[in-house]
């Protein structure tokens, strides 16, 4: 592919740590990690870093808006003028709890939100999540625009189901975020997989901070790390592995985007009208099974 003159560029703090159920403790690591991510245009947190508990200790610690946690979050942006996304935390509201991610902008103002859309109501090694009794569902897709660049917003669970991504994708989204908490068994067989296809398939930047299990056990349930973004050809730009806390600013060039794109025109080639025809069936078997 010939070479092309740079592009926009968005310099995105990848995050990742070891959340517990201190929410104090918790709060200030999201701090020295706004702090120490010199130089990013938007810092991303990972879904539950301020609490990560079981379901009833989760919706117990649900926050406002307001609350005293999300304002040390908010002077932390303002004081570096970097753009925040706290991705996912139990926000509590007069209509009850979602799983939001919040959007704070340079000046420390809240700029708005996601409320995570796909619930995670799956069972793994037996174990059942039920993430429907914690919290609400999510009813739209968002977007948000920092930098010049338009920026996809989603959270972990979310990442299995690509009808979404090509929303944001075909809505103008050059960039994905995923912040999350993916479980220790589903991260190490799908984690890095499914956010490389989320990349190749819409040809945009992947970029997920994580949460990642702690070395002495005790955990609510043991999360995987490995905090990552992946390029729009797939390739891994970084990956975080298990450090128990860890930062990374990635330059993201919004021209390789471009490039993708016109030498793999898959947004231009959808056919939603084919989709919704009812699928032909064609039977070999003479007249079924049986």
């Amino acid at each position: 592919m010939p070479s092309a003159a740079p592009g926009p560029r968005l310099r995105v703090g990848l995050t990742q740590w070891h959340a517990t159920r201190d929410l104090a403790a918790n709060t200030a690591r999201a701090v020295e990690m706004i702090h120490a991510c010199e130089g990013a245009d938007l810092v991303l947190l990972p879904e539950n870093g301020l609490m990560l508990g079981t379901n009833a200790e989760m919706r117990a610690a649900a926050l406002t808006v307001d609350a005293p946690e999300i304002a040390a979050l908010r002077r932390a942006a303002a004081d570096t003028g970097r753009a925040v996304v706290l991705g996912g935390f139990k926000r509590r509201h007069s209509g009850g709890v979602h799983n939001t991610a919040l959007v704070i902008d340079g000046r420390g103002e809240i700029a708005g939100g996601y409320d995570k859309i796909h619930l995670f109501d799956a069972v793994v090694d037996g174990r059942s999540f039920e993430a429907s009794g914690v919290e609400l569902a999510g009813d739209r897709p968002v977007l948000l625009t920092v930098a010049g660049v338009t920026v996809g917003l989603t959270i972990c669970y979310d990442v299995r189901f690509p009808e979404l991504y090509r929303a944001l994708a075909l809505a103008g989204a050059e960039v994905f975020l995923v912040p999350a908490a993916f479980t220790q068994r589903t991260g190490e067989a799908h984690w890095e997989l499914l956010l490389r296809a989320r990349a190749v398939e819409n040809a945009a930047y992947v970029v997920a901070s994580a949460t990642v299990r702690g070395a002495e056990g005790g955990d609510a349930f043991p999360t995987y790390g490995h905090a990552l973004a992946a390029g729009p050809w797939g390739e891994v730009l970084a990956d975080l592995g298990e450090a128990p806390a860890a930062c990374r600013v990635v330059e993201l060039d919004l021209a390789e985007v471009a490039r993708r794109r016109e030498s793999l025109p898959v947004l231009r080639g959808v056919r939603p009208g084919a989709y919704r025809v009812p699928a032909e069936i064609i039977d070999v078997d003479g007249g079924g099974r049986g």
